[in-house]
Formats: structure tokens, sequence, C-alpha cells
């Protein structure tokens, strides 16, 4: 294959889980796999695991944590001179932030929020903005810590857990409508077998990979700034 016809995915926290299994199906693919993780020994060690596959694609590691801006920008300046473009992102890093409830996080479902002001403001897709939904995070955190969640139309089970996805959900659509020429979805995997959630889920890594590699496959002018429970569309 030319240099010029190669393509080039990252994909975020992907020493383990489902990140693991992506970066297996895409390099299955014949595509090129950065696979990224904040700990460089249990990367380099995933994409030895991958190597012994041999797959079509070709694997590299890069440590990467999404919430060190210095890492990011290092990240980036590695992307831009060792291949100079990127073709898909697959953000799947992710992190439980408190102790998961596994039953409950079952019982969640494709996560929603009530009706509300909350809800209102993030389904208003033509007026979203980035700073609308800064300033949404941060009145949650405020009536989290006052205790008012209920009353202020927040979820009471597993609220963090859920705001913070609805959130990026929205964030999907401020993107998808930010660089039209881009195809920018959102997914749910399923409830995955995976360390976040103490391994209770009811489909294994490489079944909820499939749904966000299904959409990371999609050719050019393909939907964009949508929402799928696997690869069922559903509404924000």
């Amino acid at each position: 294959m030319a240099e010029g016809t190669k393509r080039y995915v990252v994909v975020t926290g992907a020493n383990k889980g489902i990140g693991f299994a992506i970066c297996k199906q895409l390099a299955s693919n014949g595509i090129n796999v950065v696979l990224t993780a904040r700990d460089e020994k249990r990367g380099l060690e995933s994409v030895e695991k991958l190597k012994e596959l041999d797959l079509p694609g070709h694997m590299v590691f890069h440590q990467l944590d999404v919430t060190d801006s210095a890492s990011i920008g290092s990240f980036a300046d590695f992307i831009r001179t060792q291949y100079g473009k990127l073709d898909i992102l697959v953000n799947n890093a992710g992190i439980p932030g408190a102790h998961v409830d596994g039953e409950a996080l079952a019982a969640a479902g494709v996560v929603n929020i009530p009706n509300g002001w909350p809800k209102e403001e993030l389904s208003d897709v033509e007026n979203l903005t980035e700073e609308k939904i800064e300033y949404i995070l941060n009145e949650f955190l405020k009536d989290f810590k006052e205790g008012s969640l209920e009353t202020k139309g927040w979820p009471i089970s597993m609220s963090a857990y859920s705001v913070s996805k609805v959130a990026l959900n929205a964030y999907t659509r401020i993107l998808a409508r930010k660089y039209p020429s881009f195809c920018i979805n959102a997914v749910c995997p399923g409830y995955v077998k995976t360390d976040i959630n103490y391994n209770t889920g009811t489909l294994t890594p490489d079944e909820g990979a499939e749904a966000a590699v299904r959409l990371a496959l999609l050719p050019h002018g393909s939907p964009s700034g949508l929402f799928f429970h696997r690869s069922e569309e559903k509404s924000f």
C-alpha cells in the first residue's frame, strides 16, 4: 500500500478492555493503529500482544493521558511529525472516578436524565456551545455538593456517571456541527465485561468493540452528530 493511502487511527485508553479489542479489529482491517494508554509499560505489553497476532495493520504505542495538557501536546506533535495526518480517532479513555455499583450500572442501560432545565438545555442542539456545557456541569457540581440533585432535575442513581456521559454526547453534537466535513458520532457499546464494572457485563470486549469499529469505518459523507446504542441509532 502506498504511503499516501495508508490510514492511521488513534485509540485512547487502549491497553485493555474495549479499547484493546477496538485496536485489534481495526488492525485486522489493515489500518495502522496508534495504541495509547497512560501507563507506558502496560501499553507496550498490549502492542506486543497485538503484534503476535500478525495482523495486516501496523501497530505502535504512545503514552497519552487525556487529562494532561502536556501529554496531549506531546502526543499531537508525535502524530504531526510521524504521520502528518490522522484519519480516525476513537475516544475510548475513561475512568470510573469512584466505586462503581455493577448492578446499578447494568440497570442504567442507555444513560438518560430526567425532564427539567438540564435536559432542555442539553437537548437544544442549535444553541449548544462548549461554554453552555461547562456552565451546566458546574451547576451540577454545585447542586451535588448542596445535596439538591433531585429538586434541580438531575439523575439520582449514578448521577456523576450519567451527567458526564450526557455532556460528552452533547459535545459530540457540537463537534459534528463545527466540523461538517468530519464524521463524528457517539456510541454506547452495550454492557461489556470490563474492569470499570468489575466484569459484571454481559458482552465480551470484542462484542462491545464491534459497535465502535463500525462507526470508525464509515465512509466519508456518512451521517454525523448521531448517537448509537450498539448499531441502533437512538435519540439524544
